[in-house]
């Protein structure tokens, strides 16, 4: 699933060629994703598009009337294509901009989302409870520590739980917690503030690190441009159960939690 990284590098890809440009067309092929596509040509065609935003794991799409709320899902992808780039299979959504340029949307499994809403956003039900940025000045050291007091919850399920922080999926949470030698399991609640101080700043380095090599591709994820992103070379941990590991040699431990694999160094990452 694309996390912020991924869409991130996303944001960056399609924003030159949207900004300022006046949506011509919308063309909907297939409405029947995660929600029901609303009738957004109504709402979009005609107007300019102001900016292109990102929060958590949503693209906004700013109009005058309204913003456009992008989610990728597991398997969604945006390309900026032309005219005459035939349609593939699973190429659900293009939206036509007066350069003659399109924005199309391809997903595979039907996860991804395309919503409509009157400014302000923040009020939209998928955006109204979210935690900070991860990369923003809000999330310091004094909020995590205030967020996670008392909470028995593991850390990493802390971590990836929006209401605390938003966009810090599986990927960048497993190695953030090694890089500072935190063990997954430990309760939140019990991670001393000299381990959030540390964990803090390898939380905004990982992913800022992940933006720049263009994101994970592992399975589904291509940028804007069709290419994959290089982070999973970078990894140290995710996907790497069973593997000696980088530091100490010792056998990576992989286990469920939160119903999502979790790959730790017993010695690295003690309890």
């Amino acid at each position: 699933m694309p996390e912020l990284p991924e869409v991130e590098v996303t944001r960056q890809g399609v924003e030159p060629w949207l900004l300022g440009q006046q949506v011509t067309a919308l063309i909907v092929r297939n409405s029947s994703l995660r929600w029901p596509v609303p009738e957004l040509a109504q709402q979009i065609v005609g107007q300019t598009i102001k900016a292109v935003r990102r929060r958590a794991k949503y693209l906004l799409i700013d109009t005058d009337a309204g913003t456009t709320i992008v989610h990728l899902g597991m398997s969604g992808s945006l390309r900026i294509v032309n005219a005459r780039t035939e349609i593939a299979k699973h190429d659900h959504i293009d939206l036509v901009l007066a350069s003659g340029r399109i924005m199309r949307f391809n997903d595979p499994r039907r996860f991804g989302a395309w919503l409509w809403c009157e400014l302000p956003e923040q009020a939209h039900p998928l955006l109204a409870k979210l935690g900070p940025e991860p990369l923003s000045d809000a999330f310091d050291v004094d909020y995590l520590t205030h967020a996670l007091k008392g909470k028995s919850k593991a850390i990493k399920l802390c971590l990836m739980d929006n209401a605390i922080v938003v966009g810090v999926g599986n990927i960048y949470a497993n190695e953030a917690l090694f890089a500072t030698g935190i063990n997954p399991q430990r309760p939140a609640g019990k991670v001393t503030k000299k381990q959030l101080t540390a964990l803090v700043p390898a939380v905004k380095a990982i992913l800022a690190q992940a933006i720049t090599q263009g994101g994970t591709t592992l399975k589904d994820f291509t940028n804007a441009e069709g290419k994959p992103g290089y982070f999973a070379q970078k990894l140290h941990v995710y996907g790497r159960g069973g593997q000696p590991c980088d530091t100490c040699g010792c056998v990576l431990n992989e286990i469920r939690l939160g119903q999502r694999s979790t790959v730790f160094c017993p010695v690295c990452q003690p309890k």
